[in-house]
């Protein structure tokens, strides 16, 4: 192996889970931690834990210059950026490289040409693929409005830098179009630092089919099956799925070249995500392409068999993918649901305050993905995503009452989650034949009241509060085998058990 020791530019769950594909490959890890993260379970685990800043992003997990300053004062070989924060920062993935360590991702100029929308759009043109009709950047209303009229309304206002669902826009008219429009720019440029924005056709109904890529440095690229991404709130997924009930054995293959072509047009190497719109007609069109580890990634990995973030680390470190597709035999089915602490009953408002109970579900089938423990502190200052619930069966439906039962098994107490929301949803009978597409919650609303069950009593609450870990908790200590947990023996193991999370991944 060429990487001794990795720098993980990340927190929580993926920051967890990056970690442990280090392990395995007997490769020092290195966590990052703002000050609010100081007692995570990333920060426990990890080999060596670096205080990188205060609570706000902008000061630790999105200070690239810091983050690199760590990395060599630590003297690692390699930083992995997980996703969301600097993931796709291509001004960053260049700063590693210029620092003499590797960026665990695409090379910069493959990111700057898939990051930005309009450009990935003519490259895919050239690279054959299908596009929705679109435009370039707007830099006049009136022109743009023209256009959507060109094309026909409804249309979609959509980030030139976007990710992630934000940044976008449907407009119905042109009336609409300019409050749409200046509504996306400010979003876009809170969310990306980029207010550039341009126009789409909305097609509707439309699935959302996604291909997971694998490119090493040697021209080898490998398309990993596709996922089905189409349950959205607000162009936000929360459930996916591997494989996809529409796509037949032809129109994954068509889908796989498609995706191979346009990673070699930009000579794209390492993981990476295309996006398509399908159409009830099988039709599909080019959307996008993801530079970078992908939240779902473990319904891949559950049904291929396949470790990506392994692959990922092999990768960049030079290594040639050990598989050809024809290796990657689909076994059964996979679904994955995203637990974030929202409360779907109160509007869907983000639920902040101490998790003073967790306990996360188990047996055949299931996968937990999280950083959960009792005390944890759930702040406003990062994404909401709690834990990922991934579900393995033979088929379907198989996966799909495995599902039903871990959530019926999780149990988070102290804020407010969105498992009874993927509870009903999971029992809606188009849900359950698969009739879906990106407009099904739009179509199918929560119900008002939390179901009885779920409700705690005063006592009950009493009871948990006493697991709250104790705020003298120890620090971390760097370099001190921090996955090791505190002294045996200590309040603190005994109030939390066993800290370090071997448990959760199943």
């Amino acid at each position: 192996m060429v990487f001794k020791k990795v720098l993980v530019a990340n927190r929580g769950e993926i920051a967890l889970r990056i970690v442990r594909a280090l392990r395995d490959l007997e490769i020092t890890s290195v966590a990052v931690y703002s000050e609010v993260d100081r007692l995570s379970q990333h920060v426990r685990y990890a080999d060596e834990a670096r205080l990188i800043g205060p609570a706000d992003a902008r000061l630790s997990y999105l200070d690239g210059a810091r983050i690199i300053e760590v990395a060599k004062a630590c003297g690692v070989d390699a930083i992995h950026p997980g996703y969301g924060f600097l993931a796709e920062n291509a001004d960053f993935a260049e700063a590693v490289e210029a620092a003499g360590m590797t960026f665990i991702g695409p090379s910069p100029q493959s990111m700057r040409q898939l990051g930005n929308k309009i450009a990935a759009r003519e490259l895919a043109l050239q690279a054959g693929l299908p596009v929705v009709p679109g435009s370039e950047e707007i830099t006049s209303m009136p022109d743009a409005i023209q256009f959507a009229e060109s094309i026909g309304f409804p249309v979609m206002v959509k980030a030139s830098a976007g990710g992630g669902g934000r940044g976008i826009r449907i407009v119905g008219s042109a009336g609409e179009f300019e409050a749409a429009a200046q509504q996306a720019m400010y979003e876009a440029k809170a969310a990306f630092g980029n207010a550039a924005i341009y126009v789409e056709k909305h097609l509707s109904p439309v699935r959302h089919i996604e291909v997971q890529i694998i490119a090493d440095k040697h021209g080898n690229i490998v398309p990993a099956g596709e996922r089905e991404c189409s349950i959205q709130r607000r162009h936000q997924k929360i459930i996916e799925e591997c494989p996809s009930s529409v796509v037949s054995p032809e129109l994954r293959r068509k889908l796989g070249r498609a995706s191979v072509r346009l990673s070699r047009a930009a000579n794209y190497h390492n993981v990476g995500t295309v996006e398509f719109l399908l159409t009830e007609d099988g039709s599909f069109y080019f959307l996008e392409m993801n530079t970078r580890l992908q939240v779902e990634h473990p319904v891949t990995e559950m049904v291929t068999g396949i470790d990506i973030v392994k692959d990922q680390i092999l990768v960049a470190a030079g290594e040639e993918l050990a598989y050809e597709e024809a290796d990657l035999l689909s076994r059964g089915w996979a679904i994955e649901c995203r637990i974030v602490a929202e409360d779907p009953f109160n509007g869907f408002l983000p639920s902040v305050g101490k998790v003073v109970f967790a306990r996360e579900p188990a047996g055949p089938g299931i996968r937990v993905e999280s950083a959960l423990y009792d005390g944890m502190e759930v702040t406003p200052y990062y994404d909401s995503l709690l834990a990922k619930v991934t579900a393995w069966g033979r088929n379907r439906e198989g996966a799909r009452s495995r599902m039903k039962r871990a959530l019926a098994e999780f149990r988070i107490e102290g804020v407010a989650t969105n498992i009874p929301y993927l509870t009903q949803i999971l029992d809606i009978p188009d849900f359950v034949t698969g009739s879906i597409d990106t407009g099904f919650l739009d179509r199918h609303a929560v119900v008002a009241e939390e179901p009885l069950q779920r409700q705690k009593t005063a006592a009950e609450i009493g009871a948990l509060l006493l697991m709250i870990v104790p705020e003298s908790a120890p620090e971390p200590v760097p370099g001190g085998n921090n996955h090791r947990g505190p002294v045996a023996g200590s309040a603190w193991r005994e109030r939390m058990g066993n800290f370090s999370g071997v448990s959760q991944w199943r």
